[in-house]
């Protein structure tokens, strides 16, 4: 991996829990610290504040994650943090109950391409802040998956790809059941991430209680795609249709869900987001190149809200402000370990090619 100077940063680890952390942290330390400034001051909390709410959601992360709260600790050593502080790193928004990204999400099948190999990813799109503090992080743990991953900030999961082909991405969702007590969705993201198929991906979602509401597309080495919109009530399952690929954007697809009251609370583009989306494959389904999707990352219908999103003038809104903008674009190809990563919006900056 050699990317161009405008790419996102590659860090790599292996080992075991504490050495991976030790690792990440001491390549990521400055844009950690940096994260953890912008976290106290968009949330508007002292850092012991910050550092006693996180503490809360310690016994949640022992009870089903211990290897991350030993991984934390290393990556408080690495770092240079107290454990406290490393541990609020994962709970990110969850600490001021705040949703804080858009993005419009996809998996095509294998039927849908023309290597015949499934194609999953999505437009990232958050604070404009979190564009210089992203990079892709290559993990070889010990007795796990190798995982590759686009992260920021010293968070240990989120979206990306392991080696067994199981691979998700996300995006948030307007309304829907109360927030309440429970594991925030960056330590899931990177328990999904040491899954071997759908299987255990599915059983993982229906056991781990979560505080808030979000979205996956998700899918595995055996070519099998699916949507997950997981909220604090649980997982609804969203298949494909029989269409051959799942698109997603920030309102509910979900019976139980899908409300004109939880609409109201969507990001008004998320549904021509999504319609554009769906057009765009279904026009080119079953040719499908990366090339394809790269083109439709970067679409500009609706601009500047649009999948390929840009700060504009208008008002903010309670999932995304109105200076967010597409930070990552991100392509996966799971049955070659390869993520395609364009870093700022994929319309005018080229994607880095990261391989397992």
């Amino acid at each position: 991996m050699n990317p161009n100077e405008a790419a996102y940063p590659l860090f790599t680890a292996s080992g075991n829990a504490r050495e991976l952390g030790r690792q990440h942290g001491a390549q990521a330390r400055g844009l950690i610290a940096e994260f953890l400034d912008w976290l106290q001051a968009s949330l508007k909390l002292s850092r012991s504040a910050l550092e006693q709410r996180a503490l809360k959601f310690l016994p949640l992360f022992e009870r089903n994650c211990p290897n991350l709260v030993e991984e934390i600790a290393g990556l408080a050593e690495g770092a240079g943090l107290s454990q406290p502080a490393a541990l609020a790193l994962q709970l990110r928004g969850e600490l001021g109950c705040l949703a804080d990204t858009a993005c419009t999400t996809f998996v095509i099948s294998a039927r849908g391409t023309a290597t015949r190999d499934v194609l999953i990813g999505q437009n990232s799109d958050t604070p404009a802040e979190i564009e210089r503090l992203g990079y892709v992080l290559c993990l070889r743990p010990e007795g796990r998956p190798a995982i590759l991953m686009w992260t920021f900030g010293g968070m240990l999961g989120y979206h990306g790809v392991n080696q067994h082909g199981v691979a998700h991405f996300a995006n948030a969702l307007g309304g829907g059941p109360a927030w309440k007590f429970g594991l925030s969705h960056y330590p899931l993201k990177r328990m999904m991430l040491e899954c071997r198929d759908m299987a255990e991906v599915s059983a993982l979602l229906k056991s781990v209680p979560v505080c808030s509401n979000g979205n996956y597309v998700i899918c595995d080495g055996t070519g099998r795609i699916a949507d997950v919109e997981l909220t604090s009530e649980g997982p609804f399952e969203i298949g494909d249709g029989g269409a051959g690929f799942i698109s997603h954007s920030n309102h509910y697809l979900c019976a139980p869900h899908a409300c004109r009251e939880n609409f109201d609370k969507s990001l008004s583009d998320s549904f021509p987001r999504l319609e554009r989306m769906r057009q765009m494959i279904g026009e080119k389904f079953g040719t499908i190149t990366v090339d394809d999707v790269r083109g439709f990352l970067s679409d500009h219908s609706g601009h500047p809200l649009s999948i390929c999103r840009h700060p504009h003038d208008g008002p903010g809104d309670a999932i995304l402000p109105n200076t967010g903008k597409t930070v990552a674009a991100l392509i996966a190809e799971p049955a070659r370990g390869v993520l395609h990563v364009a870093r700022g919006n994929p319309c005018h900056v080229p994607f880095a090619r990261y391989s397992l």
